[in-house]
């Protein structure tokens, strides 16, 4: 009976480790070069849209983070008296920097993502996939895995893959593609995402 005990510790002690522990360790939070206000620059003091700075280019592939020549064309002098954007004009759209953003949702190297076959063809809001950016007052961490060098938006927020928000995606693995493309019953091959 005394070792059925301490086999039951010991077995809850590496779960613990291991649904707890283990993701804590294999994330480090870096920060992103400045804060961006989203709810500001797209609510009714601004009035911009999410394409006027995220569009897609003349061949349909997604432009990504916004150049800096998007916002130097409102930023070249301060118009707030915020210590970020003091910071974005003296540390990039002074010298004509771009800022180096880190990306929430870069995919592998062999992974071809069409952003306008999904926004346009599928008619996809960008909140199925990338979370509701828009109303954000601030950036959310930037979690960056260890091993791999990418973030954990490419996972989901939880190690067991669990969402407890309706409507959004808890990840950006192929399983999630695959379960999005067989709830709209869309046909998928390898090759139509593997370059």
């Amino acid at each position: 009976m005394r070792g059925m005990i301490f086999f039951a510790g010991g077995m809850t002690l590496a779960l613990a480790a291991g649904w707890l522990a283990f993701p804590r360790v294999l994330y480090q939070a870096k920060r992103q070069p400045l804060e961006f206000n989203h709810k500001l620059h797209a609510g009714t003091k601004v009035g911009a849209k999410c394409v006027d700075c995220h569009s897609l280019n003349a061949e349909g592939r997604f432009s990504g983070v916004p150049a800096l020549a998007q916002c130097s064309g409102c930023h070249v002098a301060a118009l707030t008296e915020s210590a970020d954007e003091k910071k974005l004009i003296e540390q990039y759209v002074t010298p004509n920097r771009e800022i180096p953003w880190l990306v929430y949702s870069r995919q592998p190297e062999n992974v071809y993502f069409s952003h306008a076959s999904h926004i346009k063809a599928a008619g996809l809001a960008c909140e199925r996939c990338h979370g509701a950016h828009g109303a954000s007052e601030k950036l959310r961490p930037y979690e960056e895995n260890r091993i791999s060098g990418y973030s954990r938006d490419i996972w989901g927020p939880s190690i067991a893959r669990i969402s407890f928000t309706k409507g959004v995606r808890p990840g950006m693995k192929m399983d999630d593609c695959e379960n999005c493309h067989a709830e709209k019953k869309v046909a998928t091959g390898c090759m139509a995402c593997h370059k």
